[in-house]
């Protein structure tokens, strides 16, 4: 008689596996998509009705999943999408994929991980797998997946089911990594865990599976990815800041130092850190550091710093603006970009965001341009940018910020027509009339 691991990797391996994802945005989409691909029957769970209806109609709404792929495997029946969890019950394996904010004072909001875990212990059955993929802190799986799982299924974890985390690294609008090529890493609690969630992914993904000790360790693997480049930026930023003062191009600097072939990573200034990642996970393990009455002392300086940059924004365009006798209160702004990274449509946590706020809370008329974001809501407030970017608009505009890098933005017709352009990205770089260009 085979045991019940025996029988959950013949499933996986021979592709008769059922595959949930809960969470249907930028993490789990790709995911679902991965594995209907694969050849698994996947149902996808959501609470929104529209990602829903989205998705059994094959509209695709996530930039890094090929419209034809998604249209593919939804008019092949292999993958459909409901907001009804009971059909967990019908699924052998389940990947949580769900937000993990931070809330109004900076500590973990991990309700969206606890509810999503609550509605899949509902229907959980003998012979499955459950692994969460949303960013956390380190202990999240043990203290608070497995006693939930365990107390409302009455399964024993290693013996019924098995539990296992495997951080999500998903990069929107990289051209080279995609959800199949990433390596993946996978913590399970027991190593059978750590085999049967490996091995599904094994069947899924075109990369490297690294298999942890235990979910701990791949929760904080996952924040010190995103701490490295956090504390590594904010070292950018105040380099940017010192350099502006001594009247040093940054830029060029880094530029000199990537030269060097060993021990030099090059990590660039801005207006401030934006997406999903990178200006939220190092508060994870802030917060879960006061449990061992330990002060992360050098994430929280480069937080420190990072948070600074949209004011800093501010204070150097107040200070051009007064080159030309001009009050910041009543001066009309433009901020070109409001996504968080040039060529996509996702401005979660984007600095451009505070950047608009801070201006409008200064008294300027604030006027926004984004090709691939034409509305946005932030606090509440519903923005609306402009439809094109012309020459009027740029020729009414006091000073012109750019914000976000986008490639399609024709930087010499900017030049040409604007009166002042405050860049934060380097993004004129190649313009040859630089009269008008100040850099952060």
């Amino acid at each position: 008689m085979q045991s019940i691991k025996e029988e959950l990797l013949k499933k996986i391996n021979s592709r008769e596996a059922v595959v949930g994802v809960v969470g249907l945005g930028y993490v789990g989409l790709p995911l679902a998509v991965e594995k209907a691909k694969a050849g698994y029957k996947t149902i996808g769970f959501d609470v929104q009705d529209k990602k829903v209806e989205m998705v059994n109609k094959g509209v695709n709404y996530i930039g890094d999943i090929v419209d034809e792929d998604l249209k593919k495997v939804v008019q092949e029946g292999k993958l459909s999408a409901t907001t009804d969890f009971s059909f967990i019950k019908d699924v052998d394996f389940v990947a949580i994929c769900v937000p993990t904010p931070l809330d109004a004072y900076q500590q973990p909001d991990i309700s969206y991980v606890k509810s999503s875990t609550e509605a899949v212990a509902e229907y959980i059955h003998r012979g499955m797998v459950v692994v969460l993929e949303s960013t956390t802190y380190p202990g999240t799986t043990e203290e608070l997946l497995l006693p939930i799982l365990e107390k409302k299924s009455g399964l024993k974890c290693g013996e019924d089911f098995y539990l296992a985390f495997s951080p999500e690294r998903v990069d929107p609008g990289n051209l080279i990594y995609k959800t199949k090529n990433t390596p993946k890493v996978v913590g399970g609690v027991g190593k059978d865990s750590t085999e049967v969630a490996a091995a599904m992914y094994r069947n899924v993904l075109e990369s490297d599976i690294f298999e942890v000790s235990s979910p701990r360790v791949a929760e904080m693997e996952k924040i010190l990815e995103n701490t490295y480049r956090n504390i590594n930026i904010g070292l950018a930023n105040e380099m940017a800041i010192i350099c502006e003062k001594m009247d040093i191009n940054v830029w060029e600097v880094i530029e000199a130092a990537k030269t060097k072939p060993y021990g030099f990573q090059a990590f660039y200034p801005g207006p401030g850190l934006g997406g999903h990642c990178i200006p939220l996970d190092p508060y994870y393990l802030t917060w879960k550091a006061r449990e061992y009455d330990y002060h992360t002392r050098l994430i929280e300086i480069s937080g420190e710093i990072n948070n600074y940059m949209p004011q800093y924004v501010i204070e150097r365009c107040s200070k051009i603006l007064n080159r030309y006798k001009k009050p910041l209160n009543g001066s009309r702004v433009l901020i070109l970009g409001v996504a968080y990274k040039q060529d996509i449509d996702d401005y979660r946590e984007s600095p451009a965001l505070k950047v608009i706020e801070n201006f409008e809370k200064e008294g300027a008329d604030v006027v926004y341009y984004d090709p691939y974001v034409l509305t946005y809501k932030f606090k509440g407030k519903e923005h609306t940018g402009l439809k094109e970017l012309n020459e009027e608009e740029l020729k009414k505009a006091d000073i012109v910020v750019i914000t976000t890098a986008h490639t399609n933005f024709d930087f010499d017709f900017i030049q040409q027509n604007s009166i002042f352009v405050f860049d934060t990205k380097n993004a004129m770089k190649n313009v040859k009339n630089r009269e008008n260009v100040e850099l952060l």
